[in-house]
């Protein structure tokens, strides 16, 4: 026979153990309400079986009645945990497993049976079961696997617990059959609840390690991507322009006399510059590839299917921030953006290459009087970079307005109109 008391005394210890650890890893972190309500979830859990264990010891009511309640309210702790995980609202299906509970366990040809109460109590689990597959779907599933896992081992539970109520109610077993089947249907449950609770770590520690790895990709102050992480979706972007039959493009972006800003404006409305233009510019790079190489240049790579899709995007950038409004509370700062891209085949696009030949042009454009875009093709961008020239003896120094004219004649000069 199953010692019933022994078996429950076991899961009540398991439960409240893991309720203090949630609640401390709630202290810890306490926006994340999700370890709360599983806390919560699994104290009520626990208070719930002792009061079931203490039959006999405290009044009926308290003990069958309440206890069970308050246990099956663990699960919908459970439930809305997974829910505030995913940020989403708690629904009402939550509160189903006491509420079945409840609304059965009060009519006469079921509260003076044993045999029924077992068969109600588990057709409440199932539902708590389903109820948390339920939220565990209502997330990301193709971003973080372990969630099928984790909702096939609530389904799991959930048949468990209905093929335990269906065989009661076919057989009609004794009580001491009941207690048995109800109890091995119990242990089984607290069984695959303990799998849950693993799988349930290793999607809160995969969740983490994503948000580390994206805070390590990605700059603090404007929140698009740092130059690493930038860096890591070039090979992306030439596989694709492979696949389309288009070309890479390289486009640096650097903001005209930033140093004026500062000095003029102070630091915050400078950094109040770099967020607005990199809010405004990633709108326009196809797949948001566009991250910011340090201090005020930022770069974007795409696909294109010409130099002329190309010379559009980086256009779209130049003449929509000219038009922001950026203000310092005082004043509204006037800005502009220099522009170079750097344009290669997908089979000839070499990333050093490639961004090398987008600084020289964004050097023409700088040469040119700033706040225009001049445009390398394959040709340019395969051209090794020309050598600095020095003042020797017997050497001309070339004078700004011959280097703007050489690179001129390389590139493709677009202006303000």
């Amino acid at each position: 026979m199953f010692n019933f008391a022994t078996g429950l005394a076991i899961w009540c210890s398991e439960a409240m153990t893991l309720a203090l650890v949630l609640f401390v890893a709630w202290r810890h972190n306490v926006r994340n309400e999700a370890y709360l309500y599983w806390g919560l979830g699994f104290l009520l859990t626990g208070i719930g079986f002792a009061m079931v264990a203490l039959r006999g010891e405290i009044p009926s009511v308290l003990s069958v009645e309440a206890g069970n309640a308050i246990a099956l309210l663990g699960q919908s702790a459970w439930v809305a945990g997974f829910l505030a995980l995913d940020r989403k609202r708690i629904e009402w299906w939550a509160l189903l497993p006491p509420a079945i509970w409840l609304a059965g366990v009060f009519l006469p040809w079921v509260n003076s049976d044993y045999s029924n109460r077992v068969v109600l109590y588990n057709l409440a689990s199932a539902t708590g079961a389903t109820a948390l597959a339920m939220a565990v779907a209502a997330g990301d599933m193709r971003r973080e696997r372990t969630r099928i896992k984790l909702m096939g081992v609530f389904i799991l539970q959930g048949c468990l617990c209905f093929g335990s109520a269906l065989t009661m109610a076919l057989t009609m077993p004794s009580d001491i059959e009941a207690t048995n089947l109800g109890g091995a249907s119990a242990m089984a449950s607290a069984f695959l609840l303990t799998i849950a609770f693993a799988f349930t770590c290793r999607l809160i520690m995969e969740r983490s390690e994503r948000h580390l790895r994206a805070l390590t990709l990605t700059d603090s102050l404007t929140g698009v991507l740092n130059r690493r992480g930038l860096l890591g979706y070039f090979d992306g972007i030439q596989e694709r322009a492979h696949n389309e039959q288009r070309q890479v493009a390289v486009i640096l972006f650097d903001l005209d006399h930033f140093k004026r800003v500062n000095d003029r404006f102070g630091h915050q409305s400078g950094d109040a510059v770099l967020t607005a233009f990199a809010r405004m510019a990633r709108q326009y790079i196809p797949n948001n590839i566009f991250g910011r190489m340090g201090g005020e240049e930022f770069a974007a790579f795409a696909a294109v299917a010409d130099q002329t899709e190309a010379e559009a995007i980086a256009e779209a950038i130049r003449t929509e921030f000219c038009r922001l409004p950026i203000s310092t509370g005082e004043a509204i700062v006037p800005v502009t953006v220099s522009i170079g891209i750097a344009l290669a085949s997908s089979i000839e696009a070499n990333i050093d290459k490639l961004i090398s030949a987008a600084d020289r042009a964004l050097y023409a454009a700088k040469a040119a009087g700033r706040n225009c875009t001049v445009t390398f093709g394959e040709a340019e961008a395969a051209a090794p970079a020309p050598a600095t020239p020095s003042s020797t003896a017997g050497e001309l120094v070339p004078t700004v307005d011959d280097q703007v004219d050489a690179l001129r004649r390389m590139g493709t000069l677009s202006r303000a109109g």
